[in-house]
């Protein structure tokens, strides 16, 4: 387990397709909504969680999976990439802890950020 005194991080670098096998995993009246290539694997953002897959070991047949619902979000903050730092940053603060997402300049913060609102406010 993560040890949640230390910031989670993930980097989504483009929206991709919402993945077929997301459906497995979604409880009724949940919707997956959007998708994000990360490093090794992908992130769904339903109506109300974010599901981050993280492939790990050499293979990447070992698949650990995040879900963090939005009802545990307390707080978050977007930052956008400026002139020199071409990455945008989500923040968010949980029950359980803080972790972060980097986004890639591929990557609409303001569709992400506008997404996450409608479902957290």
């Amino acid at each position: 387990m993560a040890d949640l005194s230390s910031t989670l991080a993930w980097t989504f670098t483009q929206e991709v397709d919402i993945p077929e096998e997301i459906q497995d995993l979604l409880v009724s009246g949940e919707e997956a909504k959007l998708a994000y290539k990360t490093i090794r694997d992908v992130a769904v953002i339903t109506n109300k969680r974010l599901i981050i897959s993280d492939k790990q070991g050499i293979t990447g047949k070992k698949t650990e999976m995040y879900t963090i619902p939005f009802k545990s979000i307390i707080m978050y903050s977007s930052e956008n990439g400026g002139t020199f730092d071409l990455n945008s940053e989500l923040e968010f603060w949980t029950k359980a802890g803080k972790f972060k997402l980097n986004l890639n300049k591929k990557v609409d913060i303001r569709k992400l950020d506008k997404l996450i609102a409608q479902y957290i406010l």
